[in-house]
């Protein structure tokens, strides 16, 4: 009987050291993102992560934000077809916010002054939420999946239960409907990582220096981000404006990653151009921690009066909190940048982790040769 116990011992220990280590220790993700495109800081999010070794990407959400939902998710699709990567899920998620209205927003600003980045609502190309202009990179020609962003997170937080991690990195729309479908759904997690939110960042900046609490993340559905705040996520780690202000996309960045020739490369030389990298830093001090130099615990809140303060972030130290159910957050405060540009430039120009590029049809027809 312990001989066989044995056997069975070393047939275990040999079929776990047969499976590569870094299949045994991928972290389990879904990105929910107001995916503008192509490239820009939303799409360079979602690069990182997907170019991890270390990261098991279950899908990303797409939410309307920057741009329009359905326009979102259409450069998403091409972007993915471009490296190679369409067995990722790309799921339609929320078209408006539960609240905020364009209408509102228009009749606040006749009493408390100019919002001056709306997103879709007034910037770029503004056009219905319903239109998709042409892409500058193509059409993609495959589809979203047949689900929505809410129940396709509960599906995956209850198939993997405090494995999945949910990185949110625009308006907090679906994360707050998937609330709405299982009050279970963030205790099932493994935690929430952000983007948003404003505290008091040292800027020029008139965006931040005028309106130091307003983050559009944040803002542009603050009902929302109420409710994700005050859900029960066995973490929250946000990288709000303060932090990711000290970073920048450049020229030179986006040179170096072109001289790779990847198809990922390719991409970024063509589409990105310079900007703060919001997004891009809150997905790489994900996956390697050992960028943020500096932290701070904090309670933080959204306002949703509709007055002045309406979107405005709050914050209080632990002993100051007002005890309606705020949760205790991690504040990303500070960054080794050259360890953050290092980081982003290998995931841009290394090979893509799985990525596959379907035959055409006169390939697939061609005669081998002899």
């Amino acid at each position: 009987m312990r001989v066989c116990r044995f056997r069975f011992l070393a047939l275990l220990v040999a079929l776990l050291v047969s499976v590569p280590l870094q299949a045994q220790m991928k972290r389990k993700i879904i990105i929910d993102e107001d995916a503008a495109g192509p490239a820009t800081t939303n799409q360079q999010a979602i690069l990182s992560l997907i170019q991890s070794p270390q990261t098991d990407v279950l899908g990303i959400t797409v939410v309307s934000g920057d741009q329009w939902r359905d326009e979102e998710v259409a450069h998403t699709l091409r972007m993915l077809e471009l490296i190679g990567r369409t067995d990722i899920p790309v799921v339609p998620g929320a078209v408006f916010p539960i609240d905020n209205r364009p209408e509102f927003i228009a009749h606040w600003e006749k009493l408390y002054g100019k919002v001056v980045y709306q997103g879709a609502w007034n910037w770029g190309h503004v056009h219905g939420p319903w239109e998709v202009p042409p892409l500058a990179e193509g059409k993609p020609t495959t589809k979203p999946a047949n689900e929505d962003a809410a129940h396709f997170l509960v599906r995956m937080v209850r198939r993997y239960p405090h494995e999945v991690t949910i990185f949110a990195a625009g308006p907090l729309t679906d994360i707050a409907l998937a609330l709405t479908i299982d009050p279970h759904f963030a205790a099932m997690t493994q935690g929430l990582v952000l983007m948003g939110g404003s505290i008091d960042p040292k800027t020029d900046d008139p965006e931040f220096r005028d309106h130091p609490r307003r983050e559009f993340n944040f803002w542009i559905d603050p009902e929302a981000a109420h409710a994700v705040l005050h859900a029960d996520w066995p973490s929250i780690v946000d990288t709000p404006v303060d932090i990711s202000i000290k970073t920048r996309m450049t020229k030179e960045m986006i040179a170096s990653i072109g001289q790779a020739k990847t198809p990922l490369a390719r991409y970024i030389a063509r589409y990105a151009k310079p900007a703060y990298m919001w997004d891009e830093l809150a997905a790489i001090s994900w996956l390697d921690p050992a960028v943020i130099t500096t932290t701070e615990k904090l309670y933080l809140d959204v306002s949703i009066d509709p007055g002045a303060s309406y979107g405005d972030t709050l914050v209080w130290p632990p002993e100051q909190k007002p005890g309606l159910g705020e949760r205790l957050v991690t504040i990303n405060t500070d960054l080794d940048k050259a360890r953050f540009y290092q980081d982003f430039i290998h995931l841009m120009t290394a090979p893509t982790p799985g990525a596959h590029f379907p035959a055409t049809k006169k390939a697939a027809t061609q005669p081998c040769r002899k």
